[in-house]
């Protein structure tokens, strides 16, 4: 596992990097500590990285406007802040979770087991989805997404009004912070449980479903069967 670590108390700093090496222990690949998100970016941007610790007040710079940088980059963030009454905002741009400070070990385990566990949601869904399109960041809200396709390593974001948007997430980290109406129905897809309207059965075990604005989506043959448990479920 490679870690980045973006705080600007060097004995805080030092702490998380310690309970982080306790904690990961043998997976660890590699750590780099950074006090500026100016010297992170740069490091990500040369560097493979899976998760990114970031606090939010950085030698007196806003936070958010750091945030949305980092959330459009491929790896997990987990904020580290003393700000907890923006928790909700920051899990609105996806983050994977906030950690109040003062923290103890345990709290970080928690936050671990939450990164590691494919289909472990948040308990705060993104509201917007942040790409990085052209050099620019672009504010997706999660309520415009009709559902999301896997490109390898990306995911295609495609919207209600027929645009395509390439985020450079994977489906499976994309998971973890949208809304549970989100679901996988497909190794390569997510769809909108409020989109799907028609369900087809073809022979050879394939099956599809159709959304609202006519698209047809492939369903694997086990996400099939969970489907239908939803759906019979709201209508009993």
């Amino acid at each position: 596992m490679r870690i980045v670590v973006v705080e600007d108390e060097r004995v805080a700093a030092r702490r998380l990097e310690r309970l982080i090496r306790e904690i990961v222990g043998d997976r660890l690949t590699a750590i780099a500590s950074f006090e500026s998100l100016s010297d992170a970016q740069y490091y990500v941007a040369n560097h493979p990285v899976d998760v990114l610790f970031l606090d939010l007040n950085l030698q007196g710079k806003d936070g958010f406007e750091l945030l949305k940088s980092a959330v459009s980059e491929p790896f997990q963030t987990i904020i580290v802040s003393a700000n907890s009454d923006r928790a909700i905002e920051a899990y609105e741009y996806g983050v994977l979770d906030f950690i109040p400070k003062p923290f103890e070990k345990e709290r970080l385990q928690r936050a671990f087991g939450r990164l590691e566990h494919s289909q472990m949601r948040i308990e705060h869904a993104a509201k917007v989805i942040v790409v990085k399109n052209q050099g620019r960041l672009q504010l997706i809200p999660v309520e415009l997404i009709q559902y999301l396709q896997g490109a390898g390593d990306y995911a295609e974001i495609h919207l209600q009004d027929g645009s395509i948007v390439l985020h450079n997430k994977s489906l499976e980290a994309l998971t973890k912070i949208l809304p549970e109406t989100f679901i996988r129905i497909h190794k390569s897809y997510i769809a909108d449980l409020g989109q799907i309207g028609d369900f087809y059965i073809y022979g050879g075990g394939k099956y599809e479903c159709k959304l609202k604005n006519g698209t047809l989506l492939p369903v694997s043959r086990t996400r099939y069967k969970e489907l239908m448990e939803y759906f019979n479920g709201i209508k009993r």
